[in-house]
């Protein structure tokens, strides 16, 4: 539900509520002329990211395919294969493979410099190497994140999220069946006019039904958001550190394992602090007696339930933890309900934490399940979807675009929007939305103010703005 220049049907029995509709109908228009623009960019770098990560992996791990043998190298040798390849480089994350056809792949850091190596699993050889963060995924993401200006990307895309928030529900005002209309004809287009009609019929059919999938779209996407999300709705739905008994604290967050700007941890554990290394706690981890290395470790992942594929993160630093983790939006598996962190005592081998999807709050399980699915991780049938939302969202806002050209007066030099009503009483539940709207989301609240006291107290006041703006 985007951009509609189609005059719709209002309620032609009642002043007051005709003036109501037209109101919504011209918020819903301006909305839609910021919102369209970046609608269309989150649709299809969303495209690429879905078939970038279904087709070569979000690691890039499936451009080499290997072929299985009886008996996989222990993970120490396949490691320091790994490691011949950037002699100057440090371990930093072992990523096992998912199937038997799929290599083993290490991240190695140099200097600032990430490079991802593939390994043979079962005969040791490197099938290859790239510089992490520099595929189209990558630069999809970054597009899609912050229109690669950083904060200020970030804040533009957090304003327009939430003004796409109110376009939905005018949008769903504004097709709310009314005059006699059914809601079952409503549910179904009408191309049996011509012209105009027929997209606007489309237009409102398709928004319907992308409606709910777009409202869960952009609530998971921002909580990603640097106001709205992180100083806001993940502060409050933080993972609990105090959970973990007698465990001694980092000074570090799991944020900081977010290596190279991938988000690859759990959402509600992001600004939780890490545990540290050094100290008697924990429970029973590797076995008594055995070094604590790759190998023990791994073998410790697969003795607690970790098949498939995992994150194994080396420690970092003198107070630094193994780490273990399934999570879905990294591709680990199609099922967030599985996904699981493990930290590990780098000199005693305990364990000091684990914490799966059973303990997360309700913030913290809504977001896992939520952010799998707008990633479309969970299997086929996601992907399958997201990519029929993308292609509606795009086609939603050309539409909205066709219409407005369409009912624009030719060589008109105005934008031929509503005009607003020059009598309207209080629409108390309109009200009621635009202070949510503004609590909610503050920065769309503070832009959405003062646009509405621009129209208010300026534009309606000033004729060549108000015929312009009209």
């Amino acid at each position: 539900m985007t951009i509609t220049a189609e005059m719709p049907s209002a309620p032609s029995d009642k002043p007051m509520s005709r003036a109501f509709y037209i109101t919504a109908w011209r918020w819903h228009f301006y909305a839609g002329l910021y919102v369209a623009p970046f609608l269309i960019m989150l649709a299809i770098t969303g495209l690429m990211m879905l078939w970038s990560s279904a087709i070569v992996g979000r690691d890039g791990e499936k451009y080499y395919a290997v072929k299985p043998a009886s008996q996989t190298i222990a993970v120490s040798r396949l490691a320091d294969a790994a490691l011949a390849t950037v002699p100057s480089g440090s371990l930093v994350q072992y990523i096992a493979p998912r199937t038997p056809q799929q290599p083993a792949v290490f991240s190695i850091k140099t200097g600032e410099q990430s490079t991802m190596v593939a390994v043979d699993p079962y005969r040791g050889t490197v099938l290859g190497s790239w510089e992490r963060q520099n595929a189209l995924y990558d630069l999809a993401n970054d597009i899609h994140g912050t229109l690669l200006i950083g904060t200020v990307g970030d804040r533009l895309i957090e304003i327009a999220a939430g003004f796409a928030v109110m376009l939905i529900v005018t949008g769903v005002y504004l097709w709310w069946p009314r005059d006699g209309r059914g809601l079952v004809r409503s549910l179904v287009p009408q191309l049996s006019g011509r012209g105009r009609q027929v997209w606007k019929s489309l237009h409102q059919t398709v928004g319907i039904y992308s409606a709910i999938i777009l409202l869960a779209f952009l609530i998971s996407g921002l909580t990603w958001a640097g106001i709205w999300g992180e100083r806001m709705t993940q502060a409050w739905s933080t993972f609990p550190a105090a959970k973990w008994d007698n465990v001694p604290l980092s000074d570090a967050t799991h944020a900081s394992m977010n290596h190279d700007g991938v988000k690859q941890v759990p959402w509600t554990l992001e600004q939780t602090p890490m545990p540290a290394s050094g100290s008697h706690a924990g429970h029973h981890g590797v076995m008594e007696g055995e070094a604590v290395t790759v190998d023990s470790i791994v073998a410790l992942a697969r003795s607690i339930g970790f098949d498939g594929r995992f994150q194994l993160s080396y420690p970092n630093g003198a107070d630094g933890v193994w780490t273990i983790a399934r999570d879905t939006m990294s591709n680990d598996s199609d099922n967030p309900m599985s996904d699981r962190t493990v930290h590990i005592d780098q000199y005693t081998g305990k364990v000091l934490v684990d914490v799966g999807f059973g303990d997360y709050g309700p913030a913290g399980k809504a977001m896992a399940v939520g952010i799998a699915f707008h990633e479309g991780d969970i299997g086929l049938w996601n992907l399958v979807l997201n990519t029929g939302f993308c292609l509606s969202i795009v086609f939603l806002s050309a539409s909205g675009f066709v219409m407005w050209w369409k009912r624009r007066p030719s060589g008109a030099n105005r934008l031929v929007a509503p005009a607003l009503p020059e009598k309207m009483g209080l629409w108390k539940t309109a009200a009621f939305i635009m202070l949510a709207v503004a609590l909610l989301f503050p920065l769309t609240g503070i832009v959405l103010v003062a646009v509405l006291a621009l129209d208010m107290l300026v534009i309606r006041h000033v004729k060549p703005l108000k015929r312009a703006l009209s």
